[in-house]
């Protein structure tokens, strides 16, 4: 059974740090076209572990990059770079719950 997101931005709205690996931070300030000093200054902060970067959050919790409207679907304003903490929800997420938080479904490949 493989999972399929139903794009409703849940783990997106779910306050944590997003942390950056090396060449995330530069593949998304290229991405956004603004110098990485920009991005940095405005997108990140040092991560709670002081070990890298981190994105900032919104001030609900949610990700400073999740394009939200109500009754439509969730979209990452850096889908095509985004962070890989992120692409991997929910394979590599590991905590008791996440089903409950999650509309997504397990369907048959």
């Amino acid at each position: 059974m493989a999972f399929v997101c139903r794009r409703c931005g849940a783990c997106c709205r779910w306050p944590g740090c997003v942390k950056l690996r090396p060449g995330e931070f530069e593949a998304i300030a290229a991405f956004l076209g603004i110098p990485e000093e920009d991005f940095a200054a405005r997108y990140t902060r040092l991560s709670t572990d002081r070990q890298c970067l981190s994105l900032v959050e919104r001030a609900d919790g949610g990700c400073i990059f999740l394009e939200d409207a109500p009754g439509a679907l969730a979209k990452c304003a850096v889908d095509p770079v985004k962070p890989r903490q992120c692409r991997d929800f929910p394979e590599r997420w590991n905590f008791p719950g996440w089903r409950k938080e999650c509309p997504g479904a397990c369907e048959e490949s």
